[in-house]
């Protein structure tokens, strides 16, 4: 059996220790006061079996919670208090030096909790250390003296979740929508260099590459570009192309006419579409930015973002491109292809596509081909985000973070500015704990809803807060040149958190389990999901009433839990204990999601979930879990058709794994090992090495490759398939 150390270091129990420390405490306390040597042992001996059978591996703080309760039930009570003072003398001198044994266990790779922190990091690596280094450091800081007691308690209790706060001593926000266009069409600055507006496609986007790498070491979130803003290059380097093919032909005595050079031009050009978006993927993910890890990029494809005619065409070469190399698919270090995690991909389905027969039909069945070989892309229906958003299409940031559809934010020309826009960040509330708080007591429930919200809120403005005043020359390339806006040196960055620009997001998760435990049924059931829609409408009047106080455009996000799935569902056990479909599992669900157990085709899930999405204006994502489906292509588009009618974004999830060992390519499996955790195992060979093997799992939104935490694990070994 293991237990985690307070520095995150994961080693084998020890019983002699609780022995000892119950020992300690007992020859502090009068004679007539003392346990026996029986009791003593009675005591580790309980603490043992608590500790076996527990779901997860134990923290050395559940341990000694543990001890001091089995101290009481032996009424031992001067001892109690001698172990209790002990461990809060401990405590003192921890917090006197919170973060070296924290930082060395990250530089000696034995932080177990680190190491499953974010499934596309590497822990090993020496920039990730630093990033986490750093991490560490600034989380300390931000704990001692940049936020309220209330709202650190709160996190540190799991009542919340302060997203980021490794980040959060610096001036950094979390996510945006990239103004591609306006850095390639104005010209930009990178790393102090004029770049002039690209004279060819693969220019452009080498440009676009070299700018995302400088973006997310400027920011700690995800961010989009849409292929429309390199679209317009295409036609450049066909005209360039054009003048190249004659002159070589002239120079070679050899007359053409012009459908002969626009045919052997046509022939170059897509040979420069191809290196143009093989440029853009395999950079994407060499990249390696400040954080440590690829940029977490998401690239948009929607044929109706440019008028029709040759830059439509256009776009459409480059979309049929960017999915004919997805679908390949990049070469592990044995040179087999793999699926990447990024860049993630986003096809927008739209009349001229969804249907056999309409227009870029084609495109839309080598999507689904995609999807079902790589897990991307995900898909946007046109027809349901113009109803949600004004009529608007555009993409998420990140994974599934959306703007607001403000009218007050216009480009120059007067139409609505999504671009160039971003978010500010992130405060979760954990639902389920507001349910268990309560008692099932439906009117203290909505009381202390109130009250967490309050708290939300407060924690939320400590964002805000910390961004006012921020001067635009942290990030020239961001702030100065053309990313997200074009202020002066100098100049603040306050006028873009006000008004819309940007928003600001209350996430939520555990609509499940808090719908189970005030109801006792599930929130897919008729009777239950009215009280679920009334939660979701709640949060939504908090945003708009803060909204309204403040013009900063506070907006309900359903939040994509990683490792905070885990650390959530830990807190609800040690806070209410184990409670049957409510806090039994190492996991809580995400947003409104459907429990990942639950028995429903992949058709009536995401009919369900659609009206909980809406209720998710500032970003949400449904997903179906499917088995291979790559000799099933009907099926996929069937699917996509029916998330075109019925909601706004919605993606496929499949598996992607290949054994180094052995050569499997199929489904790694999970199991459990002697000590009762989980893990990966290929069926083929038994091999158990995760260096020796690529797996591929989505798990919030996005496609992680370098596992997970046990909570996320048991999650996705407990999901069961919807089609």
């Amino acid at each position: 059996m293991k237990i985690i150390k307070r520095s995150g270091t994961e080693v084998g129990f020890d019983i002699t220790k609780i022995i000892n420390a119950v020992q300690k405490a007992n020859r502090e306390v009068p004679e007539t006061e003392r346990l026996t040597a029986e009791q003593v042992d009675s005591i580790s001996n309980n603490v043992e079996e608590l500790c076996v059978g527990m779901s997860h591996t134990p923290s050395v703080e559940e341990i000694q919670d543990m001890v001091e309760i089995q101290i009481m039930k032996e009424k031992a009570f001067e001892v109690a208090k001698k172990y209790i003072t002990y461990r809060y003398k401990r405590a003192l001198i921890r917090k006197s030096n919170t973060t070296d044994e924290q930082i060395m266990s990250l530089i000696e790779c034995n932080n177990e909790e680190v190491k499953q922190e974010n499934s596309n990091k590497n822990p090993v690596v020496n920039s990730v250390q630093r990033d986490y280094m750093a991490g560490e450091v600034s989380k300390d800081i931000t704990k001692r003296f940049l936020l309220p007691e209330d709202i650190v308690k709160a996190h540190e209790e799991g009542v919340i979740h302060f997203h980021d706060s490794d980040y959060f001593a610096q001036h950094m926000h979390n996510c945006c929508l990239v103004n591609l266009e306006d850095m390639l069409q104005n010209g930009t600055v990178i790393s102090e260099t004029m770049i002039d507006r690209p004279k060819s496609f693969s220019t452009a986007c080498n440009i676009a590459t070299q700018s995302i790498a400088q973006i997310a070491s400027s920011q700690y979130g995800g961010q989009s570009i849409t292929l429309s803003h390199l679209a317009p290059f295409v036609d450049i380097s066909r005209q360039k192309l054009r003048r190249i093919v004659t002159k070589e032909y002239q120079d070679a005595g050899i007359d053409l006419d012009e459908e002969q050079i626009n045919t052997i031009a046509e022939m170059r050009v897509q040979e420069e579409i191809e290196r143009g978006v093989q440029m853009i993927q395999y950079q994407v993910i060499t990249l390696m930015t400040t954080n440590g890890q690829a940029p977490f990029v998401t690239v948009f494809m929607y044929l109706n973002e440019v008028p029709e005619g040759r830059t439509r065409d256009d776009l459409a070469l480059v979309i049929k491109e960017m999915l004919r190399q997805r679908i390949l698919g990049v070469k592990n270090e044995k040179g087999i292809y793999i699926t990447p995690a990024f860049p993630k991909l986003i096809y927008v389905l739209e009349e001229d596509n969804i249907r056999e027969g309409s227009r870029y039909w084609e495109i839309t069945k080598l999507a689904a081909q995609c999807t079902a070989k790589r897990m991307v892309p995900d898909y946007i229906s046109e027809k349901v985000m113009k109803e949600l958003k004004d009529g608007w299409v555009y993409p998420c940031m990140g994974c599934r973070s959306f703007l607001t559809s403000e009218a007050n934010v216009l480009n120059e020309d007067g139409t609505r500015k999504f671009y160039g826009r971003f978010n500010q960040g992130v405060v979760t509330l954990n639902l389920v704990d507001v349910a268990c708080s309560s008692g099932r007591d439906l009117d203290k429930f909505w009381e202390i809803l109130d009250e967490r919200l309050e708290l939300c809120y407060r924690a939320l403005m400590c964002r805000h807060n910390r961004l006012k005043g921020t001067l635009s020359d942290v990030a020239p390339i961001l702030w100065q040149n053309g990313a997200l806006a074009r202020l002066k040196k100098g100049e603040t960055i306050d006028k873009l958190l006000f008004g819309g620009y940007s928003t600001i997001s209350l996430g939520y998760a555990g609509l499940c389990e808090c719908t189970r435990y005030m109801t006792g049924k599930s929130h897919t059931d008729p009777v239950a999901t009215p009280f679920a829609l009334q939660v979701m409408e709640k949060l939504n009047e908090a945003c708009a009433k803060w909204r309204k106080d403040t013009n900063i455009a506070f907006s309900l996000y359903g939040t994509p839990l990683e490792s905070t799935t885990y650390k959530f569902a830990k807190s609800l056990k040690k806070r209410f204990g184990v409670i049957e479909g409510v806090t039994d599992k190492n996991y809580i669900t995400n947003s409104y999601h459907v429990h990942v157990t639950e028995e429903i085709d992949a058709f009536s899930k995401l009919s369900f979930e659609s009206q909980f999405q809406k209720l998710s204006p500032g970003g949400a994502v449904s997903y179906v879990e499917v088995p291979n489906m790559q000799n099933n292509i009907e099926a996929v588009l069937t699917v996509m058709q029916h998330i075109y009618d019925n909601i706004m974004y919605a993606e496929l999830n499949t598996k992607s794994d290949y054994c180094q060992k052995c050569g499997f390519d199929g489904e790694i499996q999970i199991t459990q090992d002697e000590d009762g955790k989980l893990v990966w195992e290929c069926p083929c060979c038994g091999n158990r090495d995760q260096n020796t093997m690529n797996v591929a799992r989505r798990t919030c939104g996005y496609i992680g490759t370098q596992f997970w935490n046990q909570g996320r694990t048991q999650e996705i070994r407990e999901r069961v398939l919807h089609l």
